[in-house]
């Protein structure tokens, strides 16, 4: 029996990740380096350490992630403040759902707890949620499966009993690995050959979920 829905925030819940994929690459240009697509969606939902090392790697051992990194939180608020932040399809239908049939919802983000709960406010869905559960608030990020461990255990519930729906591979991995039944709703890149085998399902939207919802609790 599905009790709970633990949700990614960045490009599932909100209409994010687009800002987060333009602006590594605009930032990491403007430091002199020449950042990929395939390196800037490597990194998504990926923890701090984990991107670092990886874009080091990628980039040589001169690349300054904290920096770059601060200058692309400067691109990407500057955007946010002048377009704003828009939900994801889906997400309204699937919260009034759960709300409608006590199931239990919560956030698991690599997004520090407090910036979280105010974009979560901003776009008028933080008071849907029974839970917020930032990066900020454990050791090691996605893909470990921490963040998506003490989200189940803020629900009071075991994982296997919860769904965790996530647009990125790094996300999927830190699900599965937590026990939990994961599920794609694709953003930037769709699952590939060696991510499958990790999902419970892949669908197109939000609104999808309900008919898993329907069919598990039946």
């Amino acid at each position: 029996m599905i009790e709970g829905l633990i949700f990614d925030m960045d490009g599932l819940i909100l209409d994010t990740e687009k800002y987060y994929f333009k602006y590594w690459i605009e930032s990491a240009a403007e430091f002199g380096f020449s950042m990929k697509p395939r390196h800037a969606l490597a990194i998504r939902s990926l923890a701090a350490r984990y991107a670092e090392r990886y874009l080091k790697r990628a980039l040589g051992d001169d690349f300054d992630y904290h920096a770059v990194r601060a200058r692309r939180r400067e691109l990407i608020h500057e955007a946010m403040q002048r377009e704003g932040i828009a939900l994801k399809p889906g997400v309204q239908e699937l919260l009034t759902y759960c709300r409608d049939n006590d199931i239990l919802t919560a956030v698991a983000t690599a997004t520090p707890t407090e910036n979280a709960k105010k974009h979560l406010a901003g776009v008028g869905v933080l008071d849907m949620f029974s839970h917020v559960t930032g990066g900020d608030s454990i050791e090691y990020g996605k893909p470990a499966p921490d963040i998506y461990k003490k989200a189940a255990m803020e629900l009071g519930l075991d994982p296997i009993c919860c769904l965790a729906l996530e647009d990125s591979p790094n996300g999927i991995i830190s699900a599965f690995t937590a026990g939990c039944k994961p599920v794609m709703i694709p953003d930037l890149t769709e699952p590939d050959e060696m991510l499958k085998p990790l999902l419970y399902e892949c669908v197109a939207s939000l609104s999808d979920v309900i008919e898993i919802l329907k069919r598990e609790r039946s």
